[in-house]
């Protein structure tokens, strides 16, 4: 048992030196000037690539999946009590390993390569994720690890933490969420050891790729792979949801899993999407050294889970530090579902702003600069209206910007001083002719 620790812990840290984040880190992540920006403990070159914001740097290192009394945390513990308490090797010890504290900052490689996504996919464009330069990038999932913790040697593991991506602005979409991405594997041992007559069955063969296998997979592995996923998201679904859930599969496509499925459950009278998963693609665990093995990965959203089962009705309420809100958190069992209960609601203050765009504008960096000139006063911004003029051929928009902050009230003076910054910062910043 020492000897198998020790190996576990090895591995492990050589896991935590992909990037390990301290409470100092998130001082140094205020760090930036034109030419560096310092991220977690590390400094990188800025490039035409950089379009990462102050705004978002300073929400990196937060590790609100390890907050005492957060929603986050609870959900996250929920989720691994299922797997710990399910799959259990004969001495007694979870098989599952954990991962909660790898540093988002990834190359393009990991992020995307690893994964298999195509150079043209719309997720690798500006406009959707965020760049620290042309090598290295905040990670768009947790799924750009899968690759890494195969290659070591794990061989079922969960990775929990921290995601980015450029999003709008609502009450349901934050530039910053959190996933859990769970991966297995099967030797052909493994796969077949309850086949009652296993004789001449393997795991691959040279046939051909349809909707229901991939090409290097035989039948009988296609389907005993897809069982052993859906039993488990099924249980993880019952242990979240209660055992009398409805629950569909829909099929679908990734990039890096064939045939691929989400998993919907009908709560409070409507369909939910739960998670996405599939079989991973062969030429993933190939790269990986795995190519002996097959197996399934799921990614799951935290933030929006946590907000359907706690009632939470805004996801800015994740960051907050308003002991209002994480008092309700606060030494609940994680396998018990509370309600948040609304401790204010303060009237909104609406404002639009209307300007002409220039060649290349791009909705993602007037949202971005509104949250770094606006902060978490900001509710929403909708694109209302949008029109060509006929003789210039210039194109305006116009946004309308709910303000409204979750723990005071706003006065109408406080929020058009914010207004009349943002459009001063776009003029400077996006090169947009501000209709006043």
């Amino acid at each position: 048992m020492t000897t198998m620790l020790t190996k576990l812990k090895a591995k492990l840290n050589i896991v935590t030196l992909l990037g390990r984040r301290t409470a100092s880190s998130v001082r140094k992540n205020e760090q930036r000037d034109d030419k560096t920006v310092a991220i977690a403990g590390a400094t990188y070159p800025t490039d035409e690539w950089t379009n990462v914001t102050p705004k978002i740097i300073s929400l990196i290192g937060q590790n609100l999946l390890q907050a005492e009394s957060h929603p986050l945390s609870l959900i996250k513990r929920r989720i691994q009590n299922y797997f710990y308490k399910s799959f259990l090797k004969p001495s007694g010890n979870p098989q599952f390993s954990v991962f909660d504290n790898i540093s988002p900052v990834v190359t393009m490689k990991q992020n995307f390569d690893s994964l298999l996504v195509p150079p043209n996919h719309p997720s690798r464009s500006k406009s959707d994720s965020y760049y620290i330069n042309s090598e290295y990038m905040l990670r768009a999932h947790t799924s750009a690890h899968q690759v890494d913790l195969v290659r070591m040697g794990f061989d079922m593991f969960l990775v929990f933490g921290d995601v980015y991506r450029r999003d709008s602005i609502d009450a349901q979409h934050y530039p910053v969420f959190h996933q859990v991405d769970g991966v297995r594997l099967f030797t052909e041992n493994e796969l077949f050891s309850k086949v009652v007559n296993s004789s001449g069955v393997s795991l691959f063969e040279d046939g051909t790729r349809v909707s229901d296998k991939q090409a290097s997979h035989t039948l009988e592995t296609s389907k005993l792979t897809e069982h052993d996923l859906k039993q488990t998201l099924l249980g993880l679904t019952h242990h979240l949801f209660g055992k009398d859930i409805k629950s569909r599969w829909i099929d679908t496509t990734f990039p890096f899993t064939h045939p691929s499925w989400e998993l919907e459950v009908q709560y409070q009278d409507e369909w939910l999407e739960v998670l996405g998963c599939g079989i991973m693609e062969q030429e993933l665990l190939k790269s990986a050294g795995a190519s002996n093995k097959v197996g399934w990965a799921f990614g799951l959203g935290l933030d929006r889970l946590a907000m359907k089962l706690y009632d939470i009705p805004d996801i800015r309420a994740f960051w907050s530090k308003d002991k209002r809100f994480l008092s309700q958190f606060k030494d609940v069992d994680p396998d018990t579902t509370v309600k948040y209960k609304p401790f204010s609601k303060h009237p909104p203050c609406t404002n639009d702003i209307s300007f002409w765009v220039p060649d290349q504008f791009s909705p993602s960096d007037f949202y971005d600069l509104v949250r770094t000139v606006g902060g978490d006063m900001i509710e929403q911004v909708e694109l209302v209206d949008e029109f060509l003029h006929p003789k210039t051929q210039k194109t305006s928009h116009c946004y309308r910007i709910v303000y409204r902050h979750m723990g005071r009230a706003l006065i109408q003076e406080e929020v058009n001083e914010t207004h009349r910054q943002i459009g001063e910062t776009s003029i400077t910043q996006l090169g947009v002719e501000v209709r006043w």
